[in-house]
């Protein structure tokens, strides 16, 4: 018999805590006077810093001992 995946057992809640002490997205984003930046997210999407560039932003990553991840 199959056994369940563990990631069908989390909850809403673990779910989006995965990755939270481990990495942080980095994606363009538009400031609101339309400049563009870059945005560093948290696992669960919460926006923790902006930058002028991607290296800047995957810098600022490692420097807080996470992992960058870039989406498009």
């Amino acid at each position: 018999m199959l056994e369940a995946s563990p990631l069908k057992t989390l909850s809403s809640a673990e779910f989006a805590a995965l990755g939270l002490e481990e990495m942080a997205y980095i994606r363009p984003v538009t400031l609101p006077d339309g400049k563009p930046a870059i945005g560093v997210f948290s696992a669960d999407g919460r926006p923790l810093a902006g930058a002028s560039s991607i290296e800047a932003a995957q810098a600022l990553v490692r420097q807080n001992e996470l992992e960058p991840a870039l989406v498009h």
